[in-house]
């Protein structure tokens, strides 16, 4: 077996997948820790942090950071999402100690020069006023407020100009100490790798790590759903939904995983068909379930023109409800091979396994093999995807917010409650 794991004594866990055919290697940094970590006051702070990683360390200036990467042909890069943030590399075989040197000396070494940091901020502000010009981002920020109200899961990862302007180099360096800890923390490699190598790198490099865990994030609570609809003149009308889903560890992910293909993955899902080929309402429709620690998110988006959102709200209603007691065993048995698809495909690409095995060992504590998933995905049939859509729907009010102008959004928002717990319920029982 290709897969190798280490756990070192302060709990940092090393994970590697050697791909003997490969001249390169993907390797990264995947650390718990993300937007739900964030108080009030640190809204933002998670992103800010992993954008001043390559602002300079005590070693390297941020020129020098990433001149090293580059000279060698890689490339370095980062993201915070919802639980996690990462800082991966893409290199040489012969590079690989140089990128876990890199990575290592921007986590363990930060200098946060505060003229970088304020720079720094300023260009977040910037990105910030990017994301209110892009209608589709707006939309789900005012959907995940409503889903997660109160929480800090219902908040951009952005953060605000207000809580920006607050953070200086000491925030970020108690922010850094209290959330990077090593049992909290997961190197991946894949492709060109020595295990027992960068077991030996790692063990020196990230040696300075705290070896206790890390606080544990709030519960997440789901909220009472309800609607919002958002006035700003467009020339479409941005539609979304969302219901509650399941944890990473429910049994059931799978199977609502393949309800979710089905409704909307992709241009043989029923939403996609009904609603774009054959009424022509509009260019995008798609379905998707965001599986995290706790909770989970069942979400929709659509686009069309204000005048048309009744009706598109109408059909998509008429349609999930439909779909949920006529799938059909083709539907599952094509949504099961996109998944299976999905999943080797990922293998061809070492940045992927790398990404995929630090997840793993984030979300379940080691990393699955390819059998068990595709043991889980051929074990769906189409009662246990109805089932799953049944407790779907079951589960909570629908959240549904509509972004755009004429008077037409308030009949859309208002139709979104015909998927009805009650008729789930009584279909559960």
């Amino acid at each position: 077996m290709s897969v190798e794991i280490t756990k070192l004594p302060s709990g940092l866990t090393i994970v590697t997948d050697t791909m003997p055919h490969l001249e390169t290697a993907a390797l990264g940094v995947w650390a718990g820790v993300g937007g739900r970590d964030e108080k009030p006051n640190e809204h933002g702070i998670s992103h800010l942090l992993e954008h001043m990683a390559f602002k300079g360390t005590t070693r390297r200036s941020s020129r020098e950071i990433v001149e090293e990467i580059e000279a060698v042909g890689g490339d370095l890069n980062a993201g915070t999402s919802t639980e996690t943030t990462a800082y991966y590399a893409r290199v040489m075989k012969a590079d690989v100690p140089l990128a876990l040197d890199v990575l290592s000396d921007i986590l363990a070494n930060p200098s946060f020069v505060p003229d970088e940091l304020e720079r720094e901020k300023g260009v977040i502000v910037q990105e910030i006023g990017a994301a209110q010009d892009t209608p589709d981002d707006v939309v789900f920020e005012h959907l995940n407020e409503l889903c997660y109200p109160d929480q800090p899961m219902g908040r951009s990862l952005l953060g605000t100009a207000k809580t920006l302007k607050a953070f200086n180099r000491d925030m970020l360096r108690g922010y850094l100490s209290t959330h990077y800890r090593a049992p909290d923390m997961v190197v991946a490699a894949a492709g060109a790798v020595d295990h027992k190598r960068i077991v030996e790198d790692v063990t020196q490099k990230f040696a300075s790590f705290d070896a206790t865990p890390a606080p544990k994030p709030q519960a997440a609570m789901f909220g009472k759903g309800g609607s919002k609809v958002v006035h700003r003149e467009l020339e479409q009308a941005h539609l979304t939904l969302a219901l509650e889903g399941v944890p990473q560890t429910d049994p059931s992910l799978f199977s609502l995983q393949v309800f979710t293909n089905t409704l909307g993955g992709g241009m043989s899902s029923r939403l996609f068909q009904e609603v774009r080929e054959k009424r022509g309402l509009c260019y995008s429709i798609y379905t998707f379930h965001a599986p995290y620690t706790d909770t989970g998110f069942f979400g929709l988006y659509t686009g069309t023109d204000p005048a048309d959102a009744p009706e598109m709200m109408e059909v998509i209603v008429d349609v999930i409800n439909d779909a949920v007691e006529t799938l059909t065993e083709a539907e599952v048995a094509r949504a099961k091979a996109q998944m299976k698809a999905g999943l080797l495909m990922a293998l061809e690409s070492c940045s992927s396994r790398a990404e995929q095995l630090a997840r793993h060992v984030l979300a379940y504590g080691r990393p699955q093999t390819v059998e068990e998933l595709v043991a889980r995905i051929d074990a769906v049939s189409v009662e246990s995807s109805r089932n799953a859509a049944r407790a779907l729907l079951s589960r909570s009010r629908p959240a549904v917010v509509a972004l755009g102008s004429g008077r037409g959004l308030d009949t859309a928002v208002s139709f979104a409650e015909g998927l009805t717990q009650s008729k789930a319920k009584t279909l559960l029982h």
